[in-house]
């Protein structure tokens, strides 16, 4: 799994995004078979500028594609894809390395909700790629919460594992605290949460 995300996200396989997107509407069938059937699919979003640096939304694709195997899969169903009610309005630091703490600092501030008025009321489905700390989860859902959306849940490929021991070296200036190499490689299978 992880190489996969890594050949979506980094190396821009595109062709990745149609497995990916089964995966993740597997995962998306599970939560709405328990839950809502009608839910705005909002992708996590990029900063324009990561975007055009990418050339694409790995989130957007992901939702993209799994709503078009459930639209064939679950025709009753009322998914509806918005990549604009959520825009990340400031660039942030890349999260790969960053504590929780400086996870969560790092995106204070960064999201807004575009359109109040098409989220308020709404059961929301936050799609992101994968789930680390939580704090790209915790940091949309607060905005759409606070823009009236009537639940956020998250959906995501994969759930990176918490207990990954690190490593301190010391040096005189800092303490630097590492991972060991193959920590990325152990990734869980995907998860969903709901906030309410």
């Amino acid at each position: 799994m992880r190489a996969a995300i890594h050949g979506l996200k980094y190396d821009r396989i595109a062709s990745l995004s149609r497995e990916l997107g089964a995966r993740l509407a597997g995962a998306i069938a599970q939560l709405a078979e328990d839950g809502q059937r009608e839910m705005l699919v909002v992708p996590v979003p990029l900063h324009r500028g990561r975007s055009t640096q990418r050339g694409f939304n790995q989130a957007r694709m992901l939702a993209t594609e799994a709503l078009r195997i459930l639209r064939k899969s679950h025709p009753a169903w009322r998914l509806e894809l918005s990549s604009s009610s959520l825009v990340r309005q400031r660039s942030t630091e890349s999260q790969a390395g960053l504590t929780p703490r400086q996870r969560r600092q790092n995106l204070r501030g960064a999201f807004f909700v575009s359109d109040s008025a098409g989220v308020r009321g709404r059961h929301i489905l936050l799609v992101d790629d994968i789930y680390t700390t939580g704090a790209t989860a915790r940091a949309c859902s607060k905005i759409l919460i606070e823009a009236g959306a009537a639940s956020v849940c998250v959906a995501t490929l994969a759930r990176a594992q918490r207990r990954v021991p690190l490593t301190v070296r010391e040096d005189r200036k800092f303490t630097k605290l590492s991972m060991p190499e193959d920590a990325m490689s152990r990734l869980a299978p995907s998860k969903t949460t709901t906030i309410h």
